[in-house]
Parts: C-alpha cells; sequence; structure tokens
C-alpha cells in the first residue's frame, strides 16, 4: 500500500501497557500481498505452459482446482510441496519478479516504534521459511524481530485450532498480553478462539486489489494510525 495520507487516518486506540509482545503477520500485512497474488496466479501459470507447451489458461484452471482443494492446510503453503508436486524450481521463478516484493508503507517506522516502546517482536507467518528467506533478501525487514516463527517449524498451520498451543512451547507469551496483526479472518478467528486479546486485521493485503470486509476485527488501513501518542 503507498498511501501517502496515513498521518490523516484516526489512530486505533490500544492499550500498550498492557500489550508485552507483538506478533505480525508477513505476506499482506507486513508486505504487500500483490507480490504474491501476481506469482501464483499470473506469472506461474504462464511459465509452467512455456515449460510444457500449453496453454496459460490450462494451468490456471488445474491450479486453481489445486489451490481450492488444500487452502488451509500447511502444505498449500508449502514451498517444498509445490516445488515436488509442480517438478519446478518455484524459488527460482519467484525471483524473477523480485521487483514486486514491496514493504507497507509505514511499516519500518511502525517496527522502530514497537522497540522504542519495548515489546518483543515476533514473525509469525504460515509463509515457507524458504520464501521468508527470499523476500527477506530484497527488503531489509529481518533485524527488527527478536525472532522469525514459520508455521511449518511447529506443522501446523496458524488457522487450527491446536496452532497456539503449539507456538506456547517454543515461544513464552500471555494470550491477553499479545498483539496479533494478520491479513487472514481464519487465522484471526483461531487466535480469537484461544484467548488473543489484541487482534487487528488488514484493511487492504493488496495494494492492487479493492480493500476486503474485515468483519468483526478493526483493520489496520495505514501503520502511522498505530503510531500515536
Amino acid at each position: 500500500m503507498t498511501t501517502t495520507t496515513g498521518d490523516f487516518l484516526p489512530p486505533i486506540s490500544l492499550d500498550w501497557d498492557a500489550i508485552h509482545t507483538v506478533f505480525l503477520d508477513m505476506d499482506g500485512t507486513l508486505l504487500d500481498l500483490h507480490f504474491d497474488n501476481h506469482f501464483w496466479l499470473e506469472h506461474l501459470p504462464v511459465r509452467l505452459a512455456q515449460q510444457r507447451g500449453v496453454t496459460p489458461q490450462e494451468i490456471s484452471s488445474y491450479l486453481h482446482d489445486r489451490y481450492t482443494a488444500m487452502e488451509g492446510t500447511l502444505e498449500w503453503y508449502c514451498l517444498d510441496y509445490w516445488q515436488q508436486h509442480l517438478d519446478t524450481d518455484l524459488v527460482a521463478l519467484k525471483h524473477e519478479i523480485a521487483e514486486r516484493i514491496q514493504i507497507r508503507a509505514h511499516v519500518e517506522r511502525f517496527l522502530e516504534s514497537l522497540h522504542t516502546r519495548g515489546k518483543r517482536v515476533v514473525l509469525l507467518t504460515n509463509a515457507h521459511q524458504k520464501s521468508v528467506g527470499m523476500k527477506f533478501g530484497y527488503v531489509a525487514l529481518s533485524h527488527y524481530f527478536d525472532r522469525i516463527i514459520t508455521s511449518h517449524s511447529l506443522g501446523l498451520p496458524k488457522e487450527h485450532p491446536d496452532f497456539w498451543n503449539k507456538l506456547a512451547e517454543v515461544e513464552a507469551y500471555n494470550p491477553l498480553h499479545s498483539l496479533f496483526i494478520d491479513d487472514n479472518l481464519h487465522v484471526l478467528r483461531a487466535a480469537q478462539a484461544h484467548g488473543v486479546k489484541h487482534l487487528l486485521a488488514i484493511h487492504q493485503p493488496d495494494s492492487q486489489q479493492p480493500p476486503k470486509d474485515t468483519a468483526e476485527f478493526t483493520a489496520v488501513v495505514c501503520y502511522t494510525q498505530l503510531m500515536a501518542a
């Protein structure tokens, strides 16, 4: 998101004194989801079609069916699974469009403000570790995190009802004193069911797509809303 009007948006009120740990999603939350949507829905079908001598439409139809069948599972997010299933080097194909990897507006200022406030900052992503490593090779964000945790290291996607219990085995946190920001409503509802008190969604995860309905969750339009005094 590239809006320059963030400073004029109403602040989002949070009890920062009660928040000790901030968990942050990556794709669609800190990074523009446009890269991922463009890769999986446009770039990959074209490149696979070139490799296999078929039309992009044929590949898109096949991928749509596979995406639908796998959605919400750990394999759906697993780069190793898709590389083996499609028999192609997806990391190499992602590098071809790396210029589309973009940090959302004011994210770095927000991350700096969290450290100024003395919060523990943890990246909590469903993205495969190879995707995280690839993206952080292009955007300098990794140094802002006290810890980076992928759901693959825990064996459960963030949507799973047991995810937060599994997380507690490797990362000490108190749900009542944690803030979690994610663009996926299913993920936010799983966190809510576990008792995570402070939850925020994202107004427009993909800068090239319309804003989304975030239902019962307050949505961040711009991170300046979380930096008001």
